[in-house]
């Protein structure tokens, strides 16, 4: 599972060939013991939790770097390694 951004205590992390599991682009994040998946096209949470802070957080990364995300995913998916994507700043 690369990792490919931290920002603020936030790990971001996309799986390869997860494309079964919510049959839509997202990535994993992980805050202390909080752990969820979201979704890339509108950051919305698929499954697990953040608190409120830290998924505001996450959602303006997304904003930023959407197009990004998209990129790594069709990599991971295809068994590719993703790029590193800028933290938050």
């Amino acid at each position: 599972m690369p990792t490919i951004s931290m920002f603020y205590g936030i790990l971001v992390t996309l799986l390869y060939e997860d494309n079964d599991r919510h049959h839509l682009p997202h990535f994993h994040v992980r805050y202390q013991d909080f752990k969820a998946s979201i979704s890339i096209e509108d950051a919305r949470v698929l499954a697990g939790n953040l608190p409120p802070k830290q998924l505001k957080l996450v959602e303006a990364w997304v904003e930023l770097h959407r197009d990004e995300l998209f990129a790594d995913w069709d990599l991971a998916i295809n068994g590719e390694e993703p790029f590193r994507i800028a933290p938050l700043q």
